[in-house]
């Protein structure tokens, strides 16, 4: 017959280790959103005065960004917003969506240059070594600035990890553009700008792969990343007075929070101590800040309709 564990079960919530307010970077975002908007503009308008395919891909690359510092700056606005009844974990996902959408514009955006690239190895221009250089070299500043306003976040969130590779991976096209300007420069030879255009797509494609792994992994409830399933299992398993576990989910609802959810299977067990104990073993442990437990009889998990492993 059915039963309702929602008069059965008991709670282990733990709010802490990775489960927290998104990290404010208010300030960074709008700086570099200056930096890099002003910085397209300037290169677009060079880029066209010089004939410079390498300055104009650099451009649409650093256009794309712009979008993106946008789009991550407000997923991040979005996650402070407190929870409400629809939205009961807030708008924290939102980070996720704005990973994802951030890679997979840098790659559409990396693709049309390297096709215009491919064009331009059969008909090529004459670009102005000089200005190629010039430009390129306020580009590296530009992006290794915004670069290094993101460094200490990397680590923590996805979010803010793509925004840092794409400013790192500008400041490596700059460089890339900077040798390119340097060489017609010396040489006269043209062709070497599609060529190091068609380099740069290569390097920011193998750059970009991972994030839109992770983010497409943690849009679709994957456990994260540097979480180890397996060992979080056994920790529950050997717990004492638990006999069996199932209904287990660990995924992330940003790109910095994890969640659990767990039955755990006992005839003995006391939740007054057991439980605060497994919250804070997964916050310091296994860095997951949002625990949820469900404590059952021996009797009650057989009639438990989630105990099957197929069953969600």
């Amino acid at each position: 017959m059915p039963h309702d564990h929602g008069h059965d079960h008991a709670g282990a919530h733990g709010h802490g280790g990775h489960s927290h307010a998104p990290a404010d970077f208010g300030r960074a975002f709008a700086i570099g959103l200056a930096l890099n908007l002003a910085y397209v503009f300037g290169e677009a308008g060079f880029g066209l005065a010089g004939h410079s395919l390498a300055l104009l891909a650099d451009a649409g690359h650093n256009l794309s960004d712009v979008l993106g510092l946008a789009g991550a700056w407000g997923a991040t606005a979005l996650g402070r917003r407190l929870p409400s009844a629809r939205y009961t974990y807030g708008l924290r996902r939102s980070s996720i969506l704005t990973a994802l959408g951030n890679a997979v514009l840098l790659l559409v955006v990396t693709g049309g240059i390297a096709w215009e690239a491919i064009q331009r190895l059969f008909h090529p221009g004459h670009p102005a070594g000089l200005t190629i250089v010039v430009v390129a070299l306020i580009g590296i500043a530009v992006n290794g600035v915004t670069a290094l306003l993101f460094l200490s976040g990397r680590k923590n969130d996805l979010n803010i990890r793509g925004v840092f590779l794409h400013m790192a991976a500008d400041a490596l096209v700059s460089a890339g553009t900077a040798a390119a300007g340097l060489v017609i420069l010396l040489t006269g030879y043209s062709l070497v700008d599609p060529l190091v255009s068609l380099a740069i797509s290569v390097v920011i494609v193998a750059g970009t792969w991972s994030l839109l792994r992770d983010s497409l992994n943690l849009s679709l409830d994957a456990v994260p990343e540097g979480i180890d399933l397996a060992a979080v299992e056994a920790y529950l398993r050997g717990l004492p007075g638990v006999v069996a576990i199932h209904d287990l989910h660990i995924w992330g609802y940003s790109t910095s929070d994890t969640a659990l959810t767990a039955h755990l299977v006992s005839d003995e067990v006391e939740s007054s101590a057991l439980l605060p104990r497994i919250a804070e073993d997964m916050r310091h442990r296994f860095g997951i800040g949002h625990a949820t437990i469900q404590l059952e009889s021996t009797e009650v998990a057989a009639a438990c309709h989630l105990r099957p492993a197929e069953v969600i």
